[in-house]
């Protein structure tokens, strides 16, 4: 991952192309890079992301914020990037994410608290 002006950009080698390939999250338009080194794909984020914010102030549109640190309740913004980031590298979306862990918590929490750490007879 790298990041640039509060973005997080991902990215893979893709060895056809013989190059890295990326794309920011944590935003609704796409905004993709490319390079063959990591120096080169650190300046086409740059690049894109600087295009990106260019546009979006020529178009009077509001630029998507990386990540706004809601979804319903208030989170850390460092907290909102961890569990984006972990969203990524399983390959599913955020929300998908944080439903799977809000259930696993209440799967957990469900379990009387006597019980919890007991092995089963």
């Amino acid at each position: 991952m790298i990041q640039y002006k509060g973005y997080t950009g991902v990215f893979e080698y893709d060895p056809d192309l013989d190059a890295f390939q990326g794309y920011v999250i944590g935003t609704r338009d796409q905004i993709v890079f490319e390079g063959r080194s990591p120096d080169e794909l650190r300046a086409s984020m740059k690049e894109a992301i600087d295009g990106y914010l260019d546009w979006c102030e020529e178009e009077g549109k509001e630029p998507d914020k990386p990540y706004s640190g809601r979804f319903n309740v208030r989170i850390s913004l460092d907290l909102h990037r961890t569990v984006a980031s972990l969203a990524a590298r399983e390959g599913v979306s955020l929300n998908d994410w944080i439903i799977g862990a809000l259930e696993a918590g209440v799967h957990v929490a469900c379990i009387p608290a006597g019980t919890r750490n007991r092995t089963p007879a």
